[in-house]
């Protein structure tokens, strides 16, 4: 089973202040053809994740104005983390379970990457989906 470590090599992971707006955040997005911002703080630790999602629940839906809404104003604060030692199926367990697309990868309060569900591979969502159905028969 892959390691998260194996499909963050190299990245350099999307990262903007809390105080960008969402209109940044979505720009950077579409330039860098991703969907999510891990946001940071003063000191350049992780405090949030904002996602498209978030740009049509939070921002649009409610009316706010991308070019002076904040980002801090509609992440997701403090959102769950992994570390690089972690394995896809873990990651994809945890996603399930949450009911969320992205994890940032944090290791010594250092972001490392981040990964999402379309970084795994079809074995990998294929197990899952196995083990899903093992539960589901086990209950």
């Amino acid at each position: 089973m892959r390691r998260l470590s194996d499909i963050v090599c190299n990245q350099n992971p999307l990262a903007l202040g809390e105080t960008e707006t969402v209109k940044a955040a979505c720009e950077a997005m579409r330039a860098r053809r991703c969907g999510s911002v891990l946001v940071t703080d003063a000191e350049g630790r992780l405090a949030g994740i904002f996602t498209g999602r978030d740009a049509v629940c939070r921002v649009l839906a409610e009316g706010k104005s991308p070019s002076r809404t904040r980002l801090k104003d509609v992440m997701t604060p403090g959102p769950v983390t992994m570390t690089s030692a972690h394995t896809a199926i873990d990651a994809l367990r945890r996603m399930w379970d949450g009911g969320f697309r992205h994890v940032p990868l944090v290791e010594g309060g250092h972001i490392r990457g981040v990964v999402s569900r379309g970084d795994f591979q079809g074995d990998e969502h294929l197990r899952l989906e196995e083990e899903r159905e093992l539960w589901e028969h086990m209950r």
